[in-house]
């Protein structure tokens, strides 16, 4: 993977399970020398192309922590099916497939960390750097519209005169611009905190819902001031705006990133 040789996905997201990781029901059996593996996942990203793809599974009963693994599915395993790519309205140029396991034999190498019972503190250990990482695109996506969106409202005329000199348009680029400033002041902060250790899972659903609402309140007003261009995918305004829609889904929804948000401050489950 280091080496761009190996192409691989995260399968976690089940057609019954997202946010509710404790909900999959994908499980991996211990026989000799590896596991069984059966169930099925769903919009996996990269998912037609991997191959490997790090599996969320069940190696124990009920929903504890200690009931989740992560195993390496390997491409070309017999059972293991790319199963079909799912049609987005956005990100067109990257797959997301269903993928399905049929007593898909899984050596025991193939078990991350070697020992059962760790998957679930492993992703838990790793979902707050996704979650930075996707408000640092938000803020990125925000920063990318409100630059577009100058230069059009500059040069586009409408009654003699350049939009952007109209003071509705003033006033929503002088929003559009603090939002994004907002926004990487915020990511700066939960970039320290993460290289100090502190990115606790709490502050990392701030910063993933919070960036991406900003992020789809700039890219509204954006296409908003192209006009009928801004309803083209020929202009990066439109294609960004069905690209971002996702942001607010993966990762974790912004539902329950609040969720998370609500149980910190609150100290109430």
């Amino acid at each position: 993977m280091a080496t761009g040789e190996v192409l691989g996905a995260l399968g976690m997201t089940e057609p019954g399970a997202g946010s509710d990781l404790r909900a999959v029901s994908t499980t991996a059996k211990k026989v000799d020398g590896g596991y069984l593996v059966n169930g099925a996942k769903t919009f996996i990203s990269s998912g037609r192309t991997a191959d490997m793809v790090v599996t969320f599974v069940k190696t124990g009963e009920g929903n504890r922590p200690d009931a989740f693994s992560l195993i390496i599915v390997e491409d070309g395993m017999a059972g293991f099916d790319h199963s079909r790519t799912l049609h987005k309205m956005g990100f067109q140029g990257h797959d997301t497939a269903e993928l399905s396991f049929s007593d898909v034999f899984v050596p025991d190498e193939n078990l991350i960390g070697g020992v059962e019972g760790r998957g679930f503190v492993q992703l838990m250990e790793n979902l707050p750097l996704e979650r930075l990482s996707i408000g640092a695109v938000a803020a990125a996506v925000g920063q990318a519209a409100l630059e577009w969106t100058l230069e059009y409202t500059a040069n586009r005329e409408a009654f003699g005169q350049p939009i952007a000199d109209f003071q509705n348009t003033r006033f929503r680029l002088a929003e559009m611009a603090t939002a994004v400033d907002a926004m990487w002041a915020f990511v700066d902060r939960a970039m320290r905190l993460y290289e100090r250790g502190g990115l606790t899972a709490d502050e990392a659903a701030k910063i993933k819902f919070w960036c991406t609402e900003r992020e789809w309140e700039i890219l509204d007003q954006g296409v908003q001031l192209h006009g009928g261009y801004g309803y083209i995918t020929e202009f990066p305004i439109a294609r960004a705006f069905l690209d971002a829609r996702v942001h607010r889904i993966y990762g974790g929804t912004n539902e329950v990133m609040r969720e998370i948000v609500a149980r910190a401050v609150t100290g109430r489950k």
